[in-house]
């Protein structure tokens, strides 16, 4: 028998147990349940037709496409998305229903996201906040309840949505981006929505609010390094990278800064992405923005002709060590640190309390550097690891001296040992 006394300690004991697995799950399932409410919870990743292709597109393409990223590899390291840029539309039938170009789109917008769906992939469209569309096509606006609808019946997932030909007032870019995002959400479709304003109306302080998962913080990224200088038509990778300082406390879960596509691959080919004389990037120089986009939380959104890369480009746009540091679910954008004698230094902090570090190099040739560990934000032992070589460093404890390439960037992975 039982004792009184024995008894109430194995209630408690009980109690205690049951206490302790209901904690858990509540904290558990709330989790769960903040990551699946939000949509685009990492910045996404995929490919987008504008910077190669321009109005060069069709069905054809697109399925194409799909299975590259497929065949590449990339979809298995976490792309998804095949958006379709500007200069799909047609007119509208005399019903409103805007119709893809019949000879570029022959069997309609349906039956190629059913086909995309197929590959374990998600299909993109674009539309703009106007009458007309920056290629001049027919767009959304006074019909955006028809084309959300629409697009949602279609089983597109993503729209990117632009701001040719509209009002250059704030207050009218928010009311009509705000418009188009009730419009997808009332069609109970999870659609991501990208605002595409150029960072002109500063969007990183209202675009979550109206509905953006993310926007647009530049003009349309050029394959360059470096623009001599920064306008509609000139905006190099230094360029765009300038003007994601101090953005980082705007960035998060389901709500990105976007410093545009990725230019790596291009080769100096690309229709929309060669304007203004710009002729390609270096190997290096586009190691270099997959680097700090990685670092940067942006939307990995490769624009180069993945059919036909070579094996160092899709080794590039393919690592799964500066992918992770992309998408790693805190979702802390790096921030610059300092700059010094022409490099730059930028931390992102990790959810396993480590540290991405990117180290750029913007002399021309390779140079030498140093630096404390407290200047960078960690204390203590570290274990450093190069993300690039793929290979650990050593364990550091107070300076550490590194050699970066001309145009190039070293990234780490700084973890506290104890």
């Amino acid at each position: 028998m039982i004792q009184n006394g024995n008894r109430h300690k194995i209630l408690l004991k009980f109690y205690n147990i049951i206490a302790i697995f209901f904690l858990i799950l509540f904290f558990t399932d709330n989790t769960v349940l903040a990551q699946t409410k939000v949509l685009a919870p990492t910045p996404p990743m995929g490919w987008m037709t504008w910077n190669q292709f321009g109005p060069d597109i069709s069905e054809d393409l697109i399925k194409e496409m799909a299975d590259a990223m497929v065949n590449s590899g990339m979809a298995a390291v976490g792309y998804e998305y095949i958006i379709i840029d500007d200069l799909w539309q047609a007119e509208r039938d005399v019903n409103g229903i805007l119709q893809p170009v019949k000879n570029k789109f022959p069997n309609g917008m349906k039956a190629l996201a059913d086909y995309v769906h197929s590959k374990g992939l998600k299909l993109g469209i674009y539309s703009d906040a106007a009458y007309r569309t920056c290629g001049g096509a027919v767009a959304s606006y006074g019909h955006e309840t028809t084309d959300a609808r629409i697009f949602a019946e279609w089983g597109i997932d993503y729209l990117k949505y632009d701001y040719c030909n509209a009002p250059c007032e704030k207050d009218s870019a928010i009311v009509r981006y705000k418009r188009m995002a009730n419009a997808i959400r009332k069609t109970n479709r999870k659609m991501i929505f990208a605002i595409c304003e150029w960072g002109q109306r500063e969007p990183w302080l209202w675009g979550s609010s109206v509905g953006g998962q993310l926007w647009r913080t530049t003009w349309d990224i050029r394959d360059t390094w470096q623009s001599k200088k920064y306008d509609s038509g000139h905006a190099g990778i230094m360029n765009v990278l300038e003007r994601q300082v101090g953005l980082e406390k705007f960035s998060g879960p389901g709500k990105w800064n976007d410093p545009d596509m990725l230019v790596v691959g291009l080769n100096g080919k690309g229709q929309s992405s060669s304007h203004g004389g710009a002729k390609g990037c270096s190997i290096e120089e586009y190691r270099s923005q997959m680097s700090l986009w990685c670092l940067l939380n942006a939307p990995l959104i490769a624009s180069n002709d993945i059919r036909s890369m070579d094996e160092e480009i899709r080794k590039i746009l393919t690592n799964e060590e500066a992918i992770s540091i992309n998408q790693d679910l805190l979702g802390k954008q790096a921030y610059r640190i300092y700059t010094n004698d022409g490099f730059e230094f930028w931390a992102k902090p990790l959810s396993d309390r480590s540290i991405a570090l990117g180290i750029l190099n913007r002399n021309s040739n390779p140079r030498e550097t140093s630096f404390l560990l407290n200047e960078v934000g960690v204390k203590g032992k570290q274990m450093v690891r190069d993300l690039w070589l793929h290979q650990g460093m050593g364990f550091f404890t107070n300076a550490i001296a590194i050699t970066v390439p001309g145009h190039g960037v070293r990234l780490l992975k700084l973890t506290t040992v104890k």
